[in-house]
């Protein structure tokens, strides 16, 4: 953004902090600490600016560079979510602690499914289909099923059924959207 100078406006939009309580980058604020049309301001200024300052911004924001083949586009929309988060207070610490912690999660099982979804390691998960009980084993890196590792839900339901079904939705670990929900409600 603009470099930053002896004012205290002008450091808040080059995204150094404020002097001011509650404002710039002061992650214990809570909503309500900026100015909504403050914030858009910036947002709006943020579309006029050259891909090379908005590159100089992230900087200043990340104290990194942007990552390698982000559009200008993606660019500020990714800056414009910063500043409105900013605005806001932000995500909470326990919120940002729980996505670390799925995150590492997922990066060690390196596997292809939503970790949200998945049952705990050891869990057993039953499903009749036509008359008969398939029994699954969840093991620590994929799926146990009549004795052979599969690391999908998904190729498990398709051996079962012999056609395409999303694991997760076959064994029940998803719910079903739109109008099917409404019709087994009931009244």
């Amino acid at each position: 953004m603009t470099p930053p100078t002896q004012d205290a406006s002008a450091r808040q939009h080059a995204g150094e902090l404020s002097p001011v309580p509650g404002r710039g980058g002061d992650r214990s604020s809570r909503p309500g600490s900026a100015d909504t049309a403050e914030v858009d301001c910036q947002i709006a200024e943020l579309r006029v600016r050259s891909t090379s300052e908005l590159r100089l911004t992230w900087r200043q924001l990340h104290r990194t560079g942007p990552p390698q083949g982000l559009s200008r586009d993606l660019l500020i929309r990714a800056l414009a979510h910063q500043l409105q988060e900013r605005a806001a207070g932000g995500a909470s610490r326990a919120l940002r602690r729980r996505l670390q912690t799925l995150a590492g999660e997922f990066e060690k099982k390196s596997v292809s499914f939503d970790p949200g979804i998945v049952p705990k390691t050891g869990a057993t998960l039953v499903r009749q289909w036509r008359g008969r009980a398939h029994t699954v084993l969840v093991r620590e890196d994929g799926f146990e099923y009549e004795g052979q590792h599969c690391r999908s839900l998904t190729v498990i339901a398709e051996r079962i059924t012999g056609a395409h079904w999303s694991g997760p939705r076959f064994f029940g670990l998803i719910k079903r959207t739109g109008a099917s929900l409404s019709t087994e409600a009931g009244p």
